[in-house]
């Protein structure tokens, strides 16, 4: 059987048992088959992610692409649906393959040798990670790696152009599309950059990503509180918009970060 982890999101009950029993077939064994948004949402925000997902596009509740937007997923996906319109925005995606229904049992074994391939090629990597460090090499050798992070960012105001220091934001953050700095006296300042790209930009022993939407630094944190389903809350008491959650499968990298 597979050494992967591997789920199934699928509203039609019928298909996705016919789907378990053709990856059954070629050696992988799905752990759990979900039926909907909502549902999907709540297991992968309790259970550690999987290495892959094969995800139907029009589930019961919605489109699947729904979940990504409240679950930061990494894992790959092979898409299984009975539409072709979505192709573009699946492969948007950490997409694998797009299988159209009736799924082909020798072209789902291909998507599933490709993911192989991959998650041994993953594997590998990894490995060879863990075994040299350049960084730690170059300190014994009295030549310390040095990068330097981005210290400023700017926000127009009216007519005005603002600078900030990142030492004085206690946090960025994303909302209606938008990417928000905000600072201690509670205000927030709209800045032209993604997360995403902030994530490279900002000094990784000062900032932390604790979930899709919210970068933290770690000298604005005022509490942190143990949360449902073994998750933290992080309090930032002059921040009001959302509720700053670390993800179960964040918690672990995230006690490691506030501990360097």
């Amino acid at each position: 059987m597979s050494t992967f982890k591997a789920i199934i999101i699928e509203d039609e009950k019928p298909a996705a048992r016919r789907l378990h029993r053709m990856l059954v077939e070629i050696g992988v064994e799905p752990e759990v088959m979900l039926h909907s948004v909502q549902e999907s949402v709540e297991y992968l925000l309790n259970n550690e992610a999987p290495d892959l997902i094969f995800l139907d596009i029009q589930l019961s509740d919605g489109l699947s692409f729904e979940i990504f937007d409240q679950v930061d997923i990494h894992s790959a996906i092979i898409f299984t649906t009975a539409y072709d319109e979505y192709a573009l925005q699946a492969f948007k995606l950490n997409s694998i393959d797009y299988l159209l229904k009736p799924i082909d049992q020798e072209e789902l074994e291909k998507a599933v040798d490709q993911f192989r391939l991959r998650f041994r090629e993953s594997e590998n990597k990894n490995n060879k990670a863990a075994t040299i460090n350049f960084e730690d090499i170059a300190k014994l050798l009295g030549n310390p790696i040095e990068r330097n992070y981005k210290k400023r960012y700017t926000a127009k105001v009216g007519e005005h152009l603002k600078l900030f220091h990142t030492d004085d934001v206690k946090l960025f953050y994303s909302e209606n599309k938008g990417t928000y700095l905000h600072l201690e006296n509670g205000r927030n300042y709209l800045i032209d950059s993604k997360l995403e790209s902030l994530v490279e930009e900002l000094d990784p022993e000062q900032f932390y990503r604790v979930s899709r939407q919210a970068i933290v630094n770690i000298n604005a944190i005022d509490d942190m509180i143990s949360y449902t389903n073994s998750r933290i809350q992080i309090k930032i008491n002059s921040f009001k918009e959302m509720d700053l959650i670390v993800s179960r499968e964040r918690v672990k990298d995230f006690k490691s970060w506030l501990e360097r």
